[in-house]
């Protein structure tokens, strides 16, 4: 089986109990990873979980953003005078070509 570089392989060499030991230790970790992994690929499979989790993540950014606007509504009101006063010219070009 393919061996990830980075990892280190337990040593069979000194005394039997050592190494029965570092092999359990080896063990130990690599089902710890691979339990990891797993709960990993399942988060990733749970297709209704990650778009709840989408949803309160936006419904947070809007919530901040409302507050924004009502500690400085400046910005918001010149965002909306330069999209209304864009509406009324592209709608008063658009009915002068009719």
């Amino acid at each position: 089986m393919g061996q990830d570089p980075g990892q280190e392989r337990t040593q069979l060499t000194g005394d039997p109990a050592e190494r029965a030991a570092a092999l359990r230790a080896e063990i130990e970790a690599t089902r710890e990873d691979l339990g990891d992994t797993a709960a990993a690929l399942a988060a990733k499979t749970d297709v209704k979980a990650r778009a709840r989790d989408r949803a309160d993540e936006l419904k947070a950014r809007a919530r901040a953003k409302a507050e924004e606007v009502k500690q400085n509504p400046a910005p918001a009101i010149v965002a909306g005078a330069v999209v209304a006063t864009l509406a009324i010219f592209w709608l008063s070009r658009r009915a002068s070509r009719i």
